[in-house]
């Protein structure tokens, strides 16, 4: 049975680093406020996530 959950659980690790090397990249300059409430984007997040559009609120909202 441990080698069931083994295998499993490598083929779900697998799964999620080939999910995080295709997720979709930001680039470009990031905003200062939120495309949605106009709130101001804090410069960790604009760092963090270049490209950014939206607050973490409104990006959280919207699946993203």
């Amino acid at each position: 049975m441990a080698d069931q959950l083994d295998r499993a659980w490598e083929l779900s690790e697998l799964h999620l680093k080939q999910l995080l090397l295709n997720r979709p990249q930001m680039q470009g300059e990031s905003r200062t406020h939120c495309l949605e409430c106009e709130e101001p984007i804090p410069e960790g997040r604009r760092r963090a996530a270049p490209g950014c559009q939206y607050c973490v609120q409104c990006a959280e909202e919207m699946g993203g």
